[in-house]
């Protein structure tokens, strides 16, 4: 195994550890099930690609496909739309209903179905959607690191300015630029986009968490008639 290679497989396996394992306290923690669920699927796509990387297998493999389909269904909604419905669950209290769950998953069932393959099938159109609503999501992030900064979690702040730039900077490649010497599978490139989505999801759990514990602060002092509430 080469020094790529192998970069490849430990940036793979983080970001897969942090899917499940945050995706699994998102549910658990606060039945966050967008957040969580699409944690999981991340989480279940790097699973995917790993073995696919590892028995070299080619792009006739079912596994192909299927790291196609889950490409496009995070690209498309999941980490665009459902990441931003679940964080408004403490940024603006949003209790979204079973049937907007389930709604929201369907869509992004249906996108990455009609955008698998799109390289091929619909090229830069699909390409161009994937940087709009990219662009769309970072906007949200950018209010959501506000917010913490506002409520006083600035190292929540800092690291989520840092994983969003960083995801967005991977987003706006994706397509676009093949990095100088990667090669055709661009190793270099997962290595830095496995990294980046390990990062964006470990932070952004955290902010949650330090989110949700602020709110809940907020509530008890309410409660309490203005009392002053410790952390």
């Amino acid at each position: 195994m080469s020094i790529k290679e192998l970069l490849f497989a430990v940036a793979d396996i983080w970001m897969i550890a942090v899917g499940f394992t945050y995706g699994i306290l998102f549910i658990r923690n606060y039945k966050n099930y967008l957040l969580g669920l699409e944690w999981i699927i991340v989480a279940t796509s790097g699973s995917n690609f790993l073995v696919y990387g590892i028995v070299k297998a080619g792009h006739d493999s079912p596994m192909y496909t299927a790291a196609s389909f889950l490409d496009a269904f995070s690209r498309s909604v999941g980490i665009t739309l459902i990441l931003v419905l679940g964080l408004m669950q403490v940024t603006h209290r949003y209790k979204p209903s079973v049937a907007m769950d389930i709604g929201a998953f369907a869509l992004a069932a249906v996108a990455g179905w009609i955008l698998l393959g799109y390289s091929e099938n619909i090229g830069t159109p699909a390409k161009v959607f994937f940087i709009v609503v990219n662009v769309l999501t970072t906007i949200f992030l950018g209010y959501f690191v506000k917010r913490l900064w506002d409520i006083d979690e600035r190292g929540h702040a800092v690291w989520a300015a840092v994983a969003t730039a960083c995801a967005f900077v991977i987003a706006s490649i994706y397509d676009f630029v093949h990095i100088p010497g990667d090669d055709a599978e661009h190793t270099i490139f997962y290595i830095l986009a496995l990294s980046t989505w390990g990062l964006q999801m470990c932070v952004y759990y955290r902010a949650y968490r330090a989110f949700d514990a602020y709110n809940k602060r907020v509530d008890a002092q309410a409660v309490s008639g203005g009392a002053p509430v410790t952390a």
